[in-house]
């Protein structure tokens, strides 16, 4: 009986210290430079209003308060750092109350390969999410590939969103391109015909989607995730029924300018 009444006294102060951890953490305010950054490099937040502005910063203070970023073999500067954050609150900027199983997000300093080695062959991954063992909540991106993805603002990739979309994905239980948390039950089913058949058509080369998406049903929700907060406009003219099926998923219109449905 006492033995039971120690665990009980520990695991209650632990949980009363991660939570004083947790207040502690989130009362640094973000640093002054930081709306600068997101102004300068980041169209999403500069499009935004006004008033979904200051939400937009107090959720990147939240996600750099809360996750570590750190360079291998590179530096992870307060740029990295913005871009990182912003990628991670773009897909969940609709949702009020959701944040990702992450302790911490390594930049590398080029594309690397399966082994996270970034000398060699067979370098071509520009992201990657742990899957198990000591990387099980931590996201390995390329640090030049992140910062392409905010620069070319014409372009219809953004390496830092597909990552932390594969982590919504996952929410469920199982990377597979059908965001069960995120779908109305009737709407699953339409949403996995619409992939299959977006899939057909980039393989007969009559999509502008990115080719990667045929690889599986994940890589296509990825993918054209991308497409949808970097291009809202394009998707939106070419891929009208996409369009409004990300717009169900992300609770978001892009296209407008407080962002929220």
């Amino acid at each position: 009986m006492i033995a039971l009444i120690s665990v009980v006294v520990l695991v209650i102060g632990w949980l009363v210290w991660r939570n004083l951890k947790q207040k502690k953490q989130d009362s640094v305010p973000l640093p002054a430079t930081y709306p600068e950054l997101l102004e300068e490099h980041v169209a999403y937040y500069r499009s935004l209003s006004d008033e979904k502005k200051k939400p937009f910063e107090d959720r990147v203070r939240h996600f750099l308060n809360t996750i570590k970023i750190e360079g291998v073999g590179t530096t992870a500067d307060d740029l990295d750092k913005v871009l990182v954050a912003s990628s991670a609150i773009i897909p969940i900027f609709g949702f009020d109350d959701w944040y990702y199983p992450l302790t911490n997000v390594l930049l590398y300093e080029d594309r690397f390969n399966a082994d996270y080695q970034t000398t060699g062959d067979e370098r071509n991954i520009l992201g990657m999410v742990g899957e198990g063992g000591a990387l099980q909540s931590t996201m390995v991106l390329s640090k030049p590939a992140l910062r392409e993805g905010f620069a070319n603002e014409s372009s219809k990739g953004n390496t830092g969103i597909h990552e932390f979309v594969h982590l919504l994905d996952k929410a469920d239980g199982s990377t597979d391109g059908l965001p069960e948390y995120l779908l109305d039950k009737g709407h699953i089913k339409p949403w996995l015909q619409l992939i299959h058949t977006s899939i057909h058509d980039i393989k007969a080369n009559h999509s502008d989607i990115n080719p990667y998406g045929i690889t599986n049903e994940a890589e296509f929700f990825a993918v054209v995730s991308e497409y949808f907060f970097k291009r809202p406009d394009l998707l939106h003219e070419k891929h009208p029924e996409l369009f409004a099926r990300l717009e169900e998923i992300f609770h978001q219109n892009p296209l407008t300018d407080d962002k929220v449905a």
